[in-house]
């Protein structure tokens, strides 16, 4: 008789959990300024890699912070028209009838439309 093995259902540590948070709350606010204000900025080099930090929002319990590698060197499409984040990937038929590479679409949309630029348009000053 074949025994079956059972795996093995995953359970979160919540205190694993916590002590992880509370070590990254520790490391982020030695990033900060000390006494931080919405659109407070900070840059790190680090190796040959470029970080900003950015403040977005402050609340009694939490702060919003914008973490970006500056210089991956990709133009990435995130979000689009009433899209306030585009996934990889989209079961079809959807509610929103996304297709099921929508990221690829808008992204390679990107790509088209930033060829047209660079082919047919002229810099101007602003328009507002």
């Amino acid at each position: 008789m074949e025994r079956l093995r059972m795996q093995k259902e995953y359970h979160v540590d919540l205190a694993g959990l916590m002590r992880v948070y509370e070590t990254n709350y520790a490391k982020m606010n030695s990033l900060l300024p000390i006494d931080p204000t919405v659109g407070d900025t900070r840059s790190y080099q680090v190796s040959q890699m470029a970080y900003q930090l950015e403040i977005k929002e402050i609340t009694r319990y939490t702060t919003l912070v914008d973490v970006c590698q500056c210089d991956a060197r990709v133009a990435e499409v995130c979000a689009s028209e009433q899209i306030s984040r585009v996934e990889a990937r989209y079961d079809y038929p959807n509610k929103r009838m996304m297709q099921k590479d929508e990221k690829f679409q808008v992204n390679q949309f990107l790509g088209e439309w930033l060829s047209f630029c660079l082919r047919h348009g002229i810099s101007r000053a602003p328009i507002y």
